[in-house]
């Protein structure tokens, strides 16, 4: 059977977390519109009769200047060394730009097998794709590209087998009923977290940690009891967050626990404290409590 890595790189807001929740065929990683979702590696893995896929999703590639975006750069950075296949998200409906080809000559020089996953084909006109194709090919990008749309499930099933075919032979690398690396007690997190990027603008979900301090399910497992701490920089920020009399707050929570109902399988006891922590993103100290570790491999 053909087994391996595939990390899935490319810029903030390209589809990635999106594309690898379709390709795995379940809820590995939260999606919102906003740049910077992602912050972590969470692998996705792919299961098949012939094949075992572990895509690692990445932070976007995203320029800011917070040392929490640092390290997701270096994280994303890192994760496409080691792998089997670079997997490139691009996303076709902003066209072509000399810092897309650019980012994907950085990558190709990796020397690692490189296949561009060229995606939002529902939201662009047709006509585009052959030109950007053409586009990639006069500036040099000598890959193969596919072009799909995760919503509609369009090339989806081309994109997985030419996947497996550019992997080696070899055993399963995970059990096979093994879907992610990633805990549940970090998934509920990470729905608190795309639930807030859903709801509040601007800046203020970036700002925002999210700290599970109980999970515990009840011994007949039909209920879950979850207490967390959302954590953001500024205290006019938790104003935002709480609202009038509480109402964005129990709004959110109310938002969120349908979100971990769907993925516990189990009714929900949501508790949750927002808390001020001034300008978390940019000490070092708090990256680490709040799981964002100095060195991207641990």
């Amino acid at each position: 059977m053909k087994s391996g890595f595939v990390a899935v790189i490319g810029k903030a807001n390209a589809g990635k977390s999106t594309l690898v929740n379709v390709l795995v065929g379940e809820k590995v990683a939260i999606v919102s519109p906003k740049p910077q979702t992602t912050r972590d590696r969470i692998l996705g893995v792919l299961n098949t009769e012939s094949a075992q896929i572990a895509f690692v999703d990445t932070p976007g590639i995203y320029r800011s200047k917070t040392a929490l975006s640092d390290w997701m750069l270096r994280t994303a950075e890192d994760s496409a060394k080691d792998v089997d296949l670079i997997l490139y998200v691009h996303d076709g409906h902003k066209g072509i730009s000399e810092s897309d080809t650019d980012l994907m000559k950085h990558y190709l020089g990796f020397g690692i097998p490189l296949m561009i996953a060229y995606t939002k084909t529902d939201i662009m006109p047709e006509a585009q794709i052959p030109a950007d194709a053409k586009a990639l090919y006069e500036a040099g990008i000598e890959c193969e590209v596919i072009p799909v749309s995760a919503r509609r499930g369009k090339n989806i099933a081309k994109l997985k087998e030419a996947i497996i075919q550019k992997l080696p032979e070899g055993d399963r690398l995970f059990p096979a009923d093994v879907l992610s690396d990633k805990s549940e007690k970090f998934m509920i997190a990470e729905i608190m977290r795309e639930k807030i990027l859903l709801r509040y603008d601007q800046e203020i979900p970036h700002g925002v940690a999210v700290l599970v301090n109980t999970f515990r399910r009840r011994p007949d497992g039909a209920v879950c009891d979850i207490d967390l701490d959302i954590v953001c920089e500024k205290a006019n920020h938790k104003a935002i967050l709480i609202g009038k009399q509480g109402k964005a707050l129990k709004e959110t929570l109310s938002f969120a626990r349908q979100g971990m109902e769907s993925f516990l399988g189990c009714k929900v006891f949501l508790t949750a404290y927002v808390k001020v922590k001034d300008d978390w993103r940019d000490k070092a100290n708090l990256l680490r409590e709040y799981g964002y570790e100095s060195d991207p491999h641990k």
